[in-house]
């Protein structure tokens, strides 16, 4: 039942370390099954999304934002008749290389880095898969299929020649270092499948900050109610149950804005696909641009959307001292474990012996600093450096 341009898991590229096939999962299954498993993915559950781990119980953390990633992304691809289980698989793990604190860790880590290469989360997530997580006898990392590994490095385009959407960043240091080893063809498209996953992505996050907002009264219900799209969502929502309470209002039309923004990758991608006609993965790989996209109306609505989150959501004055704070607490615990790595757990130490020089000692630090969750960095920075700042 798969489209002519799924990939499929008889026809893998197989794994960097070759096993032999499960009796009763395909090799995406499989995939799907490891990333689950992985250290790096319970983890995520303490990680912040935009509030950190320990403002609420109900805000989003990294799992709960992955795991609607993965159900947006099931969804499109069984419509388009794409290989779900590796959508699902690169939807999973597309976070995994996030620090503690979401992007504003990540942005501490970066300017921390940039004598050693850089951090960029994309890039840590492949790392995390193909070397941090140790726990096979035979293998570091999880071994995942090629396109798995393919569809974390490039879900959001080409890294790599002149259809990168950076083309003059560098590339990041994890990802150079791997692909060295194992092309995963960085100038191309990912697939379809992978495709899905960062439009899903898209999709989540545009929903579930604006609920994640409200519930933390950063903005009014009838603030979101003019803009974009959401104002003909509350529309209808209030033509067809007038006198609703506002929780339910809320809901509902943010229910109906969920809709919108996956029908429209739908008929956009259904009638992109139609117009290329692609024969196999490797024509979408080499297609003149993404298959799977929002029209161009609804990208300039959600851009307006997005602009109205930062201004009053990822930059809330609350939001600003928090980003301060947990700044200051990576800084610190870089500082100390370069100066320190004694400090660091046992179990890194011996790659802390074969470090050549501050480079790579750097590059050990960042891998353990961004592997912890919220809680851990407050507790450690505690334990090591005294009460977070205030």
């Amino acid at each position: 039942m798969l489209a002519p341009f799924a990939c499929r898991p008889e026809e893998t590229r197989g794994r960097l370390h070759p096993e032999p096939e499960a009796a009763f999962r395909s090799p995406f299954q499989r995939d799907r099954d490891r990333i689950i498993h992985a250290s790096a993915f319970r983890r995520l559950k303490h990680k912040t999304q935009v509030f950190v781990e320990h403002e609420g119980d109900y805000y989003r953390t990294r799992l709960t934002h992955s795991i609607e990633v993965a159900q947006v992304a099931r969804t499109i691809a069984g419509v388009l008749k794409l290989n779900a289980e590796l959508t699902e698989a690169v939807a999973l793990a597309h976070d995994l290389g996030h620090t503690p604190f979401g992007h504003t860790g990540e942005e501490a880590l970066d300017a921390l880095m940039q004598g050693h290469g850089g951090f960029d989360h994309n890039a840590q997530a492949l790392k995390i898969v193909t070397s941090l997580e140790r726990h096979y006898a035979e293998f570091d990392g999880l071994n995942l299929t090629w396109e798995t590994l393919e569809g974390i490095a490039k879900h959001n385009g080409p890294v790599t020649g002149p259809r990168a959407r950076h083309k003059d960043r560098p590339l990041p240091f994890a990802l150079s270092e791997y692909n060295a080893r194992h092309d995963l063809e960085l100038d191309s498209f990912a697939s379809a499948e992978a495709q899905v996953a960062a439009l899903a992505d898209d999709v989540a996050y545009n929903n579930h900050d604006l609920h994640d907002g409200l519930r933390a009264k950063l903005f009014s219900l009838a603030e979101l109610a003019e803009l974009p799209v959401l104002d003909r969502c509350f529309a209808e929502v209030d033509a067809a149950y007038p006198g609703l309470n506002s929780y339910r209002r809320q809901h509902e039309a943010l229910r109906r804005f969920f809709g919108v923004l996956v029908g429209d990758v739908l008929d956009v991608s259904r009638a992109r696909l139609e117009r290329l006609d692609p024969r196999s993965a490797e024509d979408v790989r080499r297609a003149d641009g993404p298959v799977i996209r929002f029209s161009d109306p609804l990208w300039r609505d959600l851009k307006e959307i997005r602009e109205f989150l930062f201004q009053r959501m990822y930059r809330a004055p609350t939001v600003v001292e928090m980003r301060r704070r947990v700044t200051e607490v990576v800084r610190a615990l870089f500082a100390l474990y370069m100066a320190s790595p004694q400090e660091l757990p046992k179990q890194w130490r011996k790659d802390v012996a074969a470090a050549s020089g501050q480079t790579e000692l750097a590059r050990i630090v960042a891998d353990y600093i961004a592997g912890m969750t919220d809680r851990f960095a407050f507790q450690e920075h505690e334990r090591l450096c005294g009460p977070a700042p205030r």
